[in-house]
């Protein structure tokens, strides 16, 4: 039996309250069950964090990737040990527009105001009509969602926090890349979410935990005709399936912590470390943009992703995925301001 993405998403629904990504994250955990080895390794992912282009795939495998996002837990977030960090490390190229803009933003920010950022999104699905989400991300971790202003206004005056973490360390990760170690940031990075990669950890715990990967995913790959990998990746494979994290997980920090300047000047710093992203001067809504196209390398060979940010900010715009194969594009566009919990459970926004 196969199912699209939609598919996935109504059955969801059913069980679990959808965050604003569950789309994407729909299209990437079907993209992990596709039988390519890069689509592979990263059915070991979580979270959807594979990249936003895909395929079909099986229920089963779905509910394999789902079942790996509740028993997974993130490796230590601190620097890695010797060897560690640097085979999955890249450092960014000398006078990159990303690089400069986040020296730019990092030197420009003063006290920041407010106690959240509050994120309208605006998505459109295969050229349907467009669906708009309020997301307020507090800066104590908390996540309120709502489809207009008087949910949203609602979910705050009852608290209805449904944060799961991830997107908190997401943050922290990049507001340490503003100023720290980028090779130490790049580990934060893909370790905010939960992982089998490893990074971080001795070679003997990462084969530790890329065995017991294999055991909860034996009986789905045998049924789809996959041969597991023996080894976690190395070298080349580990550095691009790192750049797949770091991608993912900045992107959604951006989001997150949009409104915060030491926050995007972190995220730029890491997208700087991606080979696979390439950066082009634009303009969008009549403002200087840079629009940063995420290459099929950094998904595994699936379609690109493009995101488009200020070029004096750094503020995310848009992002634009692709049609690939079946499945139709999207298109999001984002509103990013500061504001406060007592402002939103008031109106004043």
């Amino acid at each position: 039996m196969t199912v699209d993405e939609m598919d996935l998403v109504r059955q969801l629904k059913d069980d679990v309250p959808l965050r604003p990504e569950a789309y994407e994250q729909a299209r990437a955990m079907l993209r992990d069950a596709m039988p390519r080895e890069r689509a592979r390794r990263r059915m070991l992912g979580v979270r959807g964090k594979a990249g936003l282009g895909a395929g079909i795939g099986a229920v089963a495998a779905v509910a394999a990737a789902i079942a790996l996002v509740v028993t997974s837990s993130p490796p230590p977030a601190g620097p890695a040990p010797a060897g560690q960090a640097g085979s999955a490390s890249r450092a960014p190229a000398t006078g990159s527009k990303l690089a400069s803009l986040a020296a730019l933003i990092k030197a420009s920010g003063g006290s920041l105001p407010g106690n959240a950022s509050l994120v309208i999104r605006i998505q459109t699905i295969g050229g349907k009509s467009p669906e708009v989400s309020y997301n307020l991300y507090t800066d104590s971790g908390a996540f309120y969602g709502g489809g207009d202003k008087k949910s949203l206004m609602q979910a705050v005056a009852r608290d209805e926090n449904d944060a799961d973490g991830i997107d908190a360390r997401e943050v922290a990760a990049a507001r340490y890349a503003a100023s720290g170690d980028l090779s130490a940031a790049r580990v934060r990075m893909v370790n905010a979410s939960p992982n089998y990669l490893g990074l971080g950890r001795s070679p003997a715990a990462r084969k530790k935990i890329w065995a017991q990967a294999k055991a909860k995913s034996a009986k789905i790959y045998k049924e789809k005709g996959i041969t597991f990998p023996p080894n976690p990746p190395a070298g080349q494979a580990l550095r691009e399936d790192a750049d797949n994290y770091v991608w993912n997980n900045s992107v959604d920090a951006l989001s997150a912590g949009g409104g915060d300047p030491q926050v995007r000047a972190g995220v730029l710093r890491l997208l700087s470390t991606i080979s696979g992203v390439t950066v082009a001067r634009s303009a969008a809504g009549g403002q200087p943009a840079l629009t940063l196209t995420a290459g099929p390398e950094v998904f595994g060979g699936g379609a690109s992703e493009v995101l488009t940010i200020n070029a004096r900010t750094g503020m995310p715009i848009k992002a634009v995925l692709p049609a690939d194969g079946n499945l139709p594009s999207s298109v999001q566009t984002f509103q990013v301001s500061r504001v406060t919990l007592a402002g939103i459970e008031a109106g004043r926004f």
